[in-house]
Parts: structure tokens; C-alpha cells; sequence
């Protein structure tokens, strides 16, 4: 049975997310490809979305414009996996505060029961790698890249808290969803891509 994983198209790091996802399936031995996708119809074909990191308000604006915001949220709460990348994150949230504005009033998937402050570790001349570990989906290191990266300030009950950096909230999970502070995509480790497409796989079957 093959797999449909898409990348949101609209702003971000859409081609790394693309040739990492790529590099995961095709490591795997799993039958799929990996597609953008801009619009509602395309989101309605997938079995797996990204939402890479970018300008979480652009991305969620403009695709709160072309109607793919609310056929992404019916398709995750379906049970379609997917995964936030740093703004991808931020629009699974139910709460946005920016670090240094408050908050920000933007769109929203309001899925996960998570409060995101933005900017969290700085702005853009603030970026920074660090070693990190995801260890109850068995990725014990990992090489996080923080580019204007949020935390999560606060968690629901029902969400899992996959790391912390300096004591602060970077990845979580809550079923078939996947947020990460960090940008994946920007390592050649494609250990996350790999977990994805596997809870995509699981998914189907």
C-alpha cells in the first residue's frame, strides 16, 4: 500500500522537509512519495502532512485564505499523522504568546493543549545547535537546530513531552501528532523523518 506524505508549500523549509522525508521512505523500504501541497483538494489526498518551519502568521494566513487550514484540522482530528516543524508547531497550538509582543492573535489549528511562547531562545542572530534527546520514541541524540525556535510553556495532560532543552518544553507528541522546536530537516540525520513516516505507515495499516 503506498503512502502520500505532503509538505505544506506555502512558506518555510519546504524543500529540505521534501529531500529528508525522500531519504526516510526510501531508506525504510516503504512503497510512497512525498509531494508539496498548497491547496485544500491536494491536502485531501494525503496520509501524512508537514508543516515546515517558516513565518508561522504567513503560513497560517494564507492558508486560512485558500480553505487548507480547515481541511488539514478535519484530517488530523481523522487521525491523518503529522508533523510541526518550529512554526509548524505553533499553528498546532491551542495558545500563541510571543516572547517579547505577548500575544499574537494569529490563526491557529488549536489542536494540541499546548500554550507556545515564540521567539523563546531569541531572534534569528540568536540561533544555535544543540544535542538533544527524544528518548521514549528511541532517538537518543539528535542534533537540534534552534532558528528563532519556541518552546511550549505549558502542556495538557494527555500530551507527551518528547524533550527539553535548558529546562524548556521543545518536542512534544499527542497521538498522531508530532511538534519539534527545532528544524529537522537542516541535519543529515534523518532519524525523525524516519519515526514520521513510520507512524504514517502504522496509519494505514
Amino acid at each position: 500500500m503506498s503512502l502520500t506524505v505532503g509538505v505544506l508549500a506555502i512558506q518555510g523549509d519546504v524543500h529540505e522537509n521534501l529531500l529528508s522525508t525522500k531519504k526516510a521512505i526510501k531508506d525504510l523500504g516503504i512503497e510512497g512519495h512525498v509531494v508539496n501541497v498548497k491547496t485544500a483538494d491536494e491536502v485531501r489526498k494525503l496520509d501524512g502532512l508537514i508543516i515546515p518551519g517558516g513565518e508561522s502568521t504567513t503560513i497560517g494566513q494564507l492558508s486560512l485564505v485558500n480553505s487548507s487550514l480547515r481541511v488539514i484540522k478535519e484530517k488530523i482530528e481523522d487521525g491523518m499523522p503529522i508533523l510541526g516543524i518550529c512554526a509548524g508547531m505553533i499553528l498546532l497550538a491551542k495558545t500563541v504568546d510571543d516572547h517579547v509582543l505577548g500575544k499574537t492573535g494569529q490563526p491557529v489549528l488549536d489542536l494540541v493543549g499546548i500554550k507556545i511562547e515564540r521567539n523563546s531562545f531569541g531572534r534569528q542572530n540568536d540561533s544555535f545547535e544543540a544535542e538533544i534527546s527524544m528518548d521514549s520514541i528511541n532517538i537518543p541524540n539528535f542534533n537540534g537546530v534552534f532558528i528563532r525556535a519556541p518552546s511550549v510553556s505549558e502542556v495538557s495532560s494527555d500530551v507527551e513531552v518528547l524533550s527539553k532543552f535548558n529546562e524548556k518544553i521543545i518536542a512534544i507528541k499527542k497521538g498522531n501528532i508530532i511538534g519539534t522546536a527545532f528544524h529537522p530537516e537542516l541535519t543529515t540525520d534523518i532519524s525523525l523523518h524516519k519515526y514520521f513516516v513510520n507512524l504514517v505507515h502504522e496509519s494505514k495499516n
